[in-house]
């Protein structure tokens, strides 16, 4: 049992980890939006190139939070019925919903986007646009990515379940943020 609860433990760091990157990417969006605004309302100055590392960033930011926000809660649920309900009866609601719906959606996705962001390098895919960026199959690539990270995400959380079910976790069942 307690094999379970160290490999729970282990995914959820990782989880972890992933929300401290995303908490710096959304950092660096921030400063990279603001040095856009300036150079173009005081300098005059554009840059394709920066104003497509903003919607990157912002793709990135939200491909590596979901699996943070999966592993603490954040994510969307009936909360009106689920959280009326005992930690077991919450925990069968994440393992079933786990099983039959997360992980054959992210297979799918990370299945599918493999393909997707393999084309695009090798394509040599870039922007269309004259200064955009190169490269185009990084921030594609970044679907498949979150995608798995997602099923491990979704494996933290069928592990909590199964934990909960076997009466291993001491506090009721809730999930935790950083």
């Amino acid at each position: 049992m307690q094999f379970l609860l160290n490999l729970e433990n282990g995914i959820n760091r990782v989880c972890d980890w992933l929300g401290k990157l995303t908490a710096l990417l959304f950092v660096l969006m921030l400063l990279n939006v603001f040095w856009d605004v300036v150079s173009r309302y005081l300098f005059n100055e554009v840059s394709i190139g920066m104003q497509e590392l903003e919607w990157h960033l912002h793709a990135t930011i939200f491909l590596l939070g979901v699996p943070y926000a999966l592993r603490t809660g954040g994510h969307v649920r009936v909360d009106l019925i689920y959280e009326n309900l005992s930690s077991n009866k919450k925990a069968w609601v994440d393992l079933f919903g786990t099983i039959v719906f997360l992980f054959p959606f992210c297979a799918l996705v990370a299945w599918y986007g493999y393909d997707f962001a393999k084309e695009a390098y090798e394509l040599g895919e870039q922007s269309g646009d004259p200064g955009g960026l190169p490269h185009r199959w990084i921030i594609k690539s970044m679907i498949p990515v979150s995608f798995c990270f997602m099923l491990l995400s979704g494996l933290g959380l069928l592990l909590t379940s199964i934990n909960t079910l076997l009466g291993q976790h001491e506090q009721p069942y809730k999930h935790t943020e950083l």
